[in-house]
């Protein structure tokens, strides 16, 4: 009955970006959580941009499991769209909108949701503007239009800056300086437009990088976040209201960092990490929701 209510899902995973790893983790972790549920499900994996293997799978539906460009800047949901293919997650706009840093954070700051002090550089003109800036140390430099903290650096002191900026223009041609702030990492989870518990991020280095989200034992999390009431009411109204001013549907993942009593918004993800360690799933789990279950509630979103 679940496979003919259903129909053929197509798990769409892999994809050309720099998050390919991860998203083929995702990817198959949602294969097998929808796979136990007892749905028609196919793994199909994005390679070059072909929509080939999704116009030969015949699916019904398209579960998207890609991370970074292509997957979460509105181009495979474009290509869906023109194929009358239903996705799960958000539509192209705010697909693109979610990936775009510089662009979120125009938005953000029209519905007076915080955000650290910025400033954006370009390649061509980087290094003329550079001196113009009032910098203050530490930053945290940053491509534009990367996820899973892939071409950040944590800077100190002015003599790695240059560095730094150059490795984050090896992912784009437009970079973030951000001021670093000190204090509690923490996301939202947000389901059927409704926030989920707070999770804690505490990473045993200086900031939730790379090494930290995805090796073993480099990060602990806290779920529910300790927080006080009013710090844990507000992170979830503010990571609701970030969700909802990109134009998200459905689900997505909301980051922050609490300093000194005021949360700031660091960016919306549209399509979060879906394994078992994954932080929407582990938020999902402190509401009584296992991966299969978020998954299917994830599905059913997208038949509406």
């Amino acid at each position: 009955m679940m496979k003919e209510k259903f129909g053929r899902i197509g798990v769409l995973m892999g994809g050309p970006s720099s998050e390919r790893e991860i998203s083929l983790k995702s990817g198959r972790a949602v294969y097998q959580a929808l796979k136990e549920q007892g749905l028609n499900v196919v793994p199909i994996d994005i390679c070059n941009n072909s929509l080939k293997n999704i116009k030969q799978a015949k699916i019904n539906c398209a579960f998207i499991a890609l991370h970074g460009k292509f997957g979460e800047d509105g181009t495979i949901q474009s290509m869906l769209e023109s194929l009358c293919i239903p996705y799960t997650g958000s539509g192209v706009r705010a697909s693109r909108l979610c990936l775009d840093k510089v662009a979120s954070r125009r938005i953000f700051k029209q519905f007076a949701i915080p955000v650290p002090k910025y400033d954006v550089l370009n390649r061509q003109s980087w290094r003329k503007r550079l001196p113009q800036l009032k910098l203050k140390f530490p930053l945290v430099v940053k491509p534009s239009t990367e996820g899973s903290s892939i071409g950040v650096t944590f800077v100190e002191k002015r003599r790695k800056l240059n560095q730094a900026i150059n490795y984050a223009f090896n992912y784009g041609d437009t970079t973030i300086i951000e001021r670093y702030i000190k204090g509690k990492e923490i996301t939202v989870g947000i389901l059927k437009d409704k926030a989920l518990p707070v999770v804690e991020i505490v990473p045993k280095s200086r900031f939730f990088d790379f090494q930290a989200k995805y090796k073993k034992g480099k990060s602990e999390y806290i779920v529910p976040a300790k927080l006080s009431q009013r710090h844990y009411k507000r992170a979830q109204k503010l990571g609701l209201l970030a969700h909802k001013a990109l134009g998200c549907r459905g689900f997505s993942r909301v980051d922050m960092i609490l300093s000194k009593g005021e949360s700031f918004v660091l960016e919306v993800n549209s399509i979060p990490g879906l394994t078992s360690r994954s932080l929407l799933p582990m938020a999902a789990q402190a509401r009584g929701i296992s991966l299969g279950e978020l998954c299917l509630n994830i599905v059913r979103l997208c038949l509406k």
